[in-house]
């Protein structure tokens, strides 16, 4: 467990790497260990003289691996593996000295010309110059995504520059289908009337799938294991740089961003029929147009298309960011399939945490009794810790929001949207127990929880705040509100 940890972080920071090998040597036991999303061990004893014959063989070829073969991300040439000289000192970086995240976030900054090339069309290259990394997952499993802002090194000769750019870079299983793919779906369907959603959803100017060679680590896996190793690529994506929750200034303009990111999915569920399955904080991101401010839902790397949906394999639908999964996710005997309510119940969590744990968009507020921060737990305990903290919350007929001063507006957002699956849940529970008992019962809506928490009954919570008459953005839902019980 502690050398997973110690890979897990490298995985987490530093330069960008694709899996990790290491090494534990205890006693005359020495365990090599491959880190991607799947775990390899080999165990060797060096009271053997044949296993210290191998032990001294692997040492040997580990030294000749090239930078993709000990995980460096092919395409990246980061001058500072080179040359140390190249890294300045925090007395030239002076901006970079109090900045939030590990060092390692401005690894780049701090070098001299870390580049990336590109396959760009008809064989060609183009090369960014990487700057900060703005997001990694702090995890092995899945990898997650990598953010990294970027600028062009053309020189002013394609149509990337002087454009606000960041590099994404992820390692799905070969047959994921791509981010890219759902979003021309949604650009094709987009037309008219629906022109609107495309505000809200992200810019992808370029997308590339890199495979991995027969000389790494993973062609020599798949080789061995077959059908028990499940062979990734690395893909990346340039797209347009998109503002944090944090920059907003206002309650009310994070409350427009929640608003739009509802509206958004909705309409990518209902017409080319997407389900986005990992909404988080960091997923819900602000677009600055025209001097007005849009929620945009970002990241469809684990979306899936609602036709693709079939039971199977749990680790199929328990995608997510653990703070921000619904409930039910973090079960052990939960199958699936992934529902939008699943999602509607992830922005719950999403406002829950923001507004308590912050005293503005940009700051945390300290519990005057602990001296820590609300809800700091949900981001380090395991899936029995939160699915007994969520239940806590869900099934708590008095429960009552803590919220800052700044969010105070959001208490009435809560309470409404827990009493809707406060109900939805108790009901579904009395459903699901008569089925057990084979009574006869009326179909029961688990969609939406029998109604109590559809897209309807959020929307009609949402769409004002601190009552103030919050912007609906396609035709289809002012019409809908007009016939919606009013609770305000």
């Amino acid at each position: 467990m502690q050398v997973a940890g110690y890979a897990r972080d490298v995985l987490s920071h530093g330069i960008i790497r694709s899996h990790v090998i290491v090494f534990l040597v205890d006693s005359k036991l020495v365990r090599g260990i491959f880190y991607d999303p799947l775990t390899v061990v080999q165990v060797l004893n060096l009271a053997i003289k044949s296993d210290q014959l191998i032990f001294a063989k692997m040492i040997k070829q580990m030294r000749a691996l090239p930078p993709e073969g000990l995980g460096i991300v092919p395409n990246l040439d980061a001058t500072f593996m080179k040359d140390r000289k190249s890294l300045r000192s925090a007395e030239e970086m002076p901006q970079y000295a109090a900045a939030d995240g590990p060092p390692s976030n401005e690894i780049f900054e701090w070098s001299e010309g870390s580049l990336f090339d590109i396959p760009y069309k008809n064989k060609t290259i183009r090369t960014v110059r990487v700057k900060r990394v703005l997001f990694r997952s702090n995890g092995i499993i899945g990898r997650g995504t990598i953010v990294m802002r970027v600028v062009c090194h053309c020189n002013g000769k394609c149509d990337w520059c002087g454009k606000k750019l960041i590099l994404k870079l992820s390692f799905p299983a070969k047959t994921r289908v791509s981010e890219q793919t759902f979003m021309d779906r949604c650009r094709e369907l987009a037309q008219g009337d629906h022109a609107w959603v495309l505000n809200h959803l992200p810019h992808i100017y370029w997308t590339f799938d890199i495979q991995y060679s027969k000389s790494t680590p993973q062609a020599n896996f798949k080789k061995k294991f077959k059908d028990d190793y499940e062979m990734r690529l690395m893909r990346g994506s340039i797209q347009e740089e998109l503002r944090p929750l944090s920059s907003l200034t206002t309650a009310t303009g994070c409350a427009q961003v929640f608003y739009d990111v509802v509206q958004c999915h909705h309409w990518a569920w209902k017409y080319p029929q997407i389900l986005h399955r990992d909404i988080s904080q960091g997923n819900i991101l602000v677009r600055e147009k025209n001097g007005e401010i849009y929620g945009v839902l970002n990241d469809w790397d684990l979306a899936i298309w609602l036709n693709d949906q079939r039971d199977g394999p749990t680790s199929k639908f328990r995608t997510g960011t653990k703070p921000y999964m619904a409930h039910e996710q973090h079960g052990i005997k939960w199958q699936g399939p992934h529902r939008f309510r699943h999602d509607l119940e992830s922005v719950f969590y999403v406002i829950l945490l923001l507004v308590s744990l912050y005293s503005s968009p940009k700051v945390k507020a300290v519990e005057p009794d602990t001296g820590g921060f609300m809800y700091e737990e949900w981001h380090k305990q395991d899936d029995t810790f939160l699915v007994g903290q969520k239940a806590n919350i869900l099934l708590h007929a008095n429960w009552e929001p803590s919220v800052t001063t700044f969010f105070l507006g959001f208490a009435l957002w809560l309470s409404e949207l827990q009493s809707s699956l406060c109900y939805g849940l108790v009901e579904l529970g009395r459903y699901q127990k008569a089925v057990r008992l084979q009574h006869q019962v009326p179909a029961f809506d688990e969609d939406s929880l029998g109604g109590h928490f559809s897209y309807e009954k959020v929307v009609s919570v949402m769409h004002r705040y601190d009552d103030e008459e919050l912007k609906t953005r396609g035709s289809e839902w002012r019409k809908t509100l007009l016939s919606l019980p009013d609770l305000y």
